[in-house]
């Protein structure tokens, strides 16, 4: 085999490897899970009957209560319950077998959370336990009613303070 040859066959080999090299020691981005909303999803626990998915809290305008979203699943062919724990404080949702309860939707009401002391921006870390699992504490996100979608799940109906000054229009100051 000729020199010139095998330098082509070999410059080929480093431009193959130096195009698609990085591909096998770079993660792919679309292989990363995380929530593509404003709520979160809670980790599954091991064993546990009840997923919990876009977890979000919607807050009065003093933080003092708190109502949440979520959509609850439950993929077993058993009713399960779902116990949340929040500081001294601590709720039951039961959920039917093999069906998914949308917490805060026209069909079903949010569940209210008394004494979360927590403004819209913070989080609230919350203690999700269901079945025999262990349980997980997660850091649920507190917005308030400004965003139109949350506007109705303000606890009590109270309107949030959602008035922003505008900007200034481009022009009235002769720009």
């Amino acid at each position: 085999m000729n020199t010139r040859a095998l330098a082509s066959a070999a410059l080929a080999g480093l431009v193959i490897l130096g195009a698609t090299g990085c591909q096998a020691i770079t993660s792919q981005a679309t292989t990363i899970k995380y929530s593509a909303s404003d709520g979160v999803n809670v980790p599954d626990a091991e064993g546990a009957p009840v997923e919990i998915r876009n977890a979000v809290i919607i807050a009065d305008e003093e933080g003092d209560q708190g109502n949440l979203a979520a959509a609850l699943v439950n993929r077993t062919d058993s009713a399960a319950t779902l116990t949340l724990e929040w500081g001294d404080e601590r709720e039951t949702v039961r959920i039917p077998a093999e069906s998914v309860v949308s917490l805060g939707t026209e069909e079903t009401e949010p569940l209210l959370l008394d004494a979360i002391d927590s403004p819209a921006g913070s989080t609230l870390p919350v203690y999700f336990q269901s079945g025999d699992a262990e349980g997980v504490l997660t850091e649920v996100p507190v917005l308030d009613g400004c965003l139109e979608q949350f506007a109705d799940l303000v606890p009590g109906g109270g309107a949030s303070d959602c008035e922003k000054e505008a900007p200034a229009e481009h022009g009235e100051e002769g720009h």
